[in-house]
């Protein structure tokens, strides 16, 4: 574990006061955008993890479409900072669900093409320090036929070539299939020679045990009943771990994912629950100052 970065304790009667990270959310500014993150703020949070959100029904087709979609991202985040005053650290890269469905247009060749130039240009970003992450990649998560979910494992293969020799971290969208899906992972972390912890799989399930997560980072969605799952998953777990709420920011779909509130409400609720269970004030403290603070410093850097 490491050393406390903040002052001794940043409980107050029970309350955490410390560092408050949703480490995937993503906005448009043509929903609530900066609204959302004000709700965020004054329950508590202090920093975002801003990911680039993927239009499905207007699917990017050019190099060029992508540049928009980032740039915007980039633009967005410094607007959030120069408002708030909060850290955002951006996050950039294609999805896979914007692959599977280009398929259908363009082709899975020029589609892949696509993809890989998307990857490299949001790892332009990322040297230039306007990003901290690439992602979300992966694969899809619904049943696709077998051509294409080799080929999306193929795909998903280079691009963790590619990270692992720029030494930089992926979030991964992939489907939920238990420990099989970790398996999966870090066998294709180890034949792409990425160090498993800088594979972060996001919207990842509560069993935050590592014979289950196979090492991989994970970022939980903290949705009802999770709190208790990590809490009992969390003597066995001696990898990197978050929260998240894949926050949508889309009126059509209120309530498809998490809201901004949840993970003040879900940290402070943690906090109880390791009160609860015997857990020392110091060593909550190093728990939440890990997860909130330390541990994304090593992930997203």
């Amino acid at each position: 574990m490491m050393r406390a970065h903040w002052r001794e304790s940043m409980l107050n009667h029970g309350r955490w006061e410390g560092p408050i990270l949703d480490q995937h959310m993503h906005l448009d500014r043509n929903n609530r955008f900066l609204d959302a993150v004000s709700e965020f703020i004054n329950s508590g949070g202090t920093a975002i993890n801003l990911v680039h959100k993927p239009d499905f029904s207007d699917l990017p087709l050019t190099i060029s479409d992508y540049k928009s979609a980032y740039d915007d991202t980039i633009e967005m985040a410094r607007e959030i900072r120069e408002k708030f005053g909060i850290k955002v650290s951006v996050i950039l890269g294609p999805h896979p669900v914007s692959w599977e469905k280009q398929i259908h247009k363009i082709g899975l060749h020029e589609s892949t093409s696509l993809h890989l130039q998307a990857v490299k240009l949001a790892i332009q970003y990322i040297s230039l320090g306007d990003a901290v992450c690439l992602g979300e990649v992966g694969r899809p998560h619904y049943p696709v036929d077998s051509k294409i979910w080799d080929a999306a494992n193929d795909l998903l293969l280079e691009i963790m070539k590619l990270a692992a020799e720029e030494e930089i971290s992926i979030q991964l969208h992939v489907e939920d299939d238990g420990e099989k899906t970790y398996s999966d992972l870090a066998k294709l972390c180890d034949k792409a020679g990425l160090p498993r912890h800088l594979a972060i799989r996001h919207y990842a399930p509560a069993n935050i045990r590592t014979d289950f997560t196979h090492g991989l980072s994970v970022t939980v969605s903290v949705g009802k009943d999770s709190i208790s799952k990590i809490v009992e998953s969390l003597p066995y777990c001696n990898s990197y771990w978050g929260m998240e709420t894949d926050f949508l920011d889309d009126k059509n779909r209120p309530g498809a994912v998490l809201g901004p509130k949840t993970i003040p409400k879900r940290t402070h609720q943690l906090t109880e629950k390791l009160t609860e269970s015997g857990y020392s004030v110091e060593q909550i403290n190093e728990i939440m100052e890990n997860i909130h603070f330390n541990w994304p410093q090593i992930l997203y850097s």
